[in-house]
């Protein structure tokens, strides 16, 4: 898989440049103009580093970088910035503030291939990604989970799952079924950017399972978004004959045919907002709990657990 890279520049021209050039050396490459753009297509893209330039309308390169790193989702892709100032203190502040490196234009078309280069090497045996939807996996979210049990501040933990995947996997093919998952997982990323969830991180477990952090506040706006967006979408995955019967015929493990409706997501949502979380495995049993009681629900649902201590 090629590896991305996220250009940010508010010069077209400079964009169409390095997007050519970038290309020509087997990187798949997005752009974006300004900084708010930036930020949402980082989460939603996963891209493996940003070139990014530090003069831009809407937000500096700067206040960019300092919300890539101070987000989970971002904190450790690396980020080339570019400048038109070589101005040493700007250098020393952007490298303080968590920049693999600094650039001041012109620069070498060359010296920025080899630097991208570079960091795609040194994060890549290093970054524990899911190869079907570019999301941190099992490791980084147990790290994740960990850092913010021990930080014993309020969080949620949510167990997000795709309903009747099996069936739509086995009648369509792992091609489609495989398009569905990468669907979900930007559903997710998008409804953390839509909703306005702060510190918001998505994780892929793996097959059609995902993990999803953030703060208490934000679980409602957050998962009601995700439902809709996944709602909205999933029927594009389905042939037309079955979306206008509401779902597909299925043999299940005895050999019965059985209907299985159009694929929904159910969530299960576990909270120390007002009971105590024993650790990573007795967070993730609440939160496959709920899951459970979710998927018992008919349609996209989410379940949080309210219990007290």
């Amino acid at each position: 898989m090629a590896a991305k890279v996220l250009v940010v520049d508010d010069d077209r021209t400079l964009q169409t440049l390095l997007r050519l050039e970038l290309t020509g050396e087997g990187f798949e490459v997005i752009t974006a103009s300004d900084g708010p753009e930036a930020l949402q297509l980082a989460i939603e893209a996963a891209p493996d580093v940003v070139v990014l330039d530090v003069v831009m309308p809407g937000l500096t390169g700067m206040e960019v970088l300092e919300r890539l790193r101070a987000t989970s989702q971002t904190a450790t892709t690396p980020v080339i910035l570019l400048t038109g100032r070589p101005l040493e203190a700007t250098e020393r502040l952007a490298l303080q503030r968590g920049a693999d490196h600094y650039m001041t234009k012109p620069f070498e078309i060359e010296t920025l291939v080899a630097r991208i280069h570079a960091a795609v090497s040194r994060t890549g045996s290093a970054r524990d990604v899911s190869p079907l939807t570019g999301l941190p996996g099992n490791s980084s979210i147990e790290r994740e989970l960990e850092v913010r049990l021990q930080a014993e501040k309020p969080f949620a933990l949510i167990h997000a799952d795709i309903d009747n995947f099996k069936a739509l996997n086995d009648h369509y093919g792992f091609k489609r079924g495989d398009e569905v998952i990468r669907f979900c997982s930007r559903a997710l990323l998008r409804a953390a950017v839509d909703s306005g969830a702060a510190d918001c991180f998505v994780g892929h477990v793996g097959g059609d399972d995902f993990v999803v952090l953030l703060g208490p506040s934000d679980i409602e706006d957050f998962c009601k978004t995700a439902l809709t967006l996944y709602d909205d979408g999933i029927l594009d995955f389905y042939d037309p004959d079955d979306a206008i019967v509401g779902g597909i015929d299925v043999e299940d493990r005895t050999g019965t045919m059985r209907h299985f409706p159009i694929s929904t997501l159910s969530m299960g949502i576990a909270t120390n907002a007002h009971r105590s979380l024993e650790g990573p495995g007795h967070a993730s049993a609440i939160a496959a709990e709920m899951k459970h009681f979710a998927k018992r629900q008919t349609g996209s649902n989410f379940q949080v657990d309210r219990r007290v201590d």
